[in-house]
């Protein structure tokens, strides 16, 4: 068995610090390298007037009016950061779209509790919004615009679909994502307050209904509400629609190093994603 896929097997599906550090120093070798090779094109843009409505742009070389992939991170409502030329984790989505010759950009977003619901999905609202009126500027098309969002960041886009529709978007691509098919875990009610509102305020209708193309992973190793996530929006697509999304069960992979491998020799879900964007872009 490959090294790092039996290392991420014997992790099993725990979430926790210790895990995600565990999962960080399997690619630190390859990302590290990949930082050195594309810095970051501008870094700490505001889209906002909060400290951390923040975005860094990664431009591919020679390219103009190129689709713009959008990665939101994720961290559990509570925690995380875009990253950059000090830290690869998140960042390196953004190396990987600019690699496969897109605009990458990697955001920032309000955390919980001091932002609640539905701050997260207004930031990436903001977002698009920002991209709108200066993506030329940087070498994208404000026309062609992708988002994608792992874990909490999936929610958060999940969520701009139910706050803003998809008319200024092409897709969106939703990594291990909570869509309101599982049970409420105490640790959501930090971002979306009484539980009594849990229901109505999950983007569950948004996604299953939308005519926007969606593509939808998980992880071998993912928590099962995770897991049951993704089946419960696959099943619901597939009734509403009578077809599925364009989905990938990424076999090897948990719920950190499904987003954190991006960009390395392992190019399974990279080269899914890059033909989505470019499918739907075109």
């Amino acid at each position: 068995m490959n090294p790092i896929r039996q290392a991420i097997a014997t992790l099993g599906t725990d979430l926790g610090p210790d895990v995600l550090g565990r999962c960080r120093a399997l690619f630190q070798v390859e990302q590290a390298a990949l930082l050195a090779q594309i810095p970051v094109s501008v870094a700490d843009v505001a889209y906002g007037p909060h400290e951390r409505h923040r975005l860094d742009l990664y431009q591919p070389q020679g390219k103009d009016r190129t689709p713009v992939l959008v990665f939101v991170h994720g961290g559990g409502f509570l925690k995380g950061d875009k990253g950059g030329d000090d830290a690869w984790p998140n960042a390196n989505v953004g190396r990987m779209a600019a690699q496969a010759g897109f605009l990458g950009v990697v955001i920032n977003y309000r955390l919980a509790p001091d932002h609640v619901w539905p701050a997260g999905s207004e930031d990436v609202a903001a977002v698009v919004d920002w991209l709108k009126a200066h993506a030329v500027e940087h070498g994208g098309d404000p026309d062609r615009i992708v988002l994608m969002g792992t874990s909490a960041g999936a929610v958060h886009v999940a969520g701009y679909l139910k706050l803003a529709g998809s008319e200024d978007i092409r897709a969106a691509i939703l990594l291990s994502g909570l869509y309101g098919y599982a049970p409420l875990d105490q640790r959501d009610t930090l971002y979306y307050g009484d539980p009594a509102l849990y229901a109505d305020r999950m983007p569950l209708e948004a996604v299953a209904a939308t005519e926007l193309p969606l593509f939808l992973a998980c992880a071998e190793f993912d928590p099962p509400r995770f897991q049951a996530e993704f089946l419960g929006l696959m099943q619901d697509r597939l009734a509403r629609h009578d077809i599925m999304p364009r989905a990938f069960i990424h076999s090897g992979h948990n719920h950190y190093s499904m987003a954190m491998h991006l960009g390395t020799a392992d190019q399974r879900l990279s080269q899914e994603i890059c033909a989505f964007v470019r499918e739907t872009t075109d």
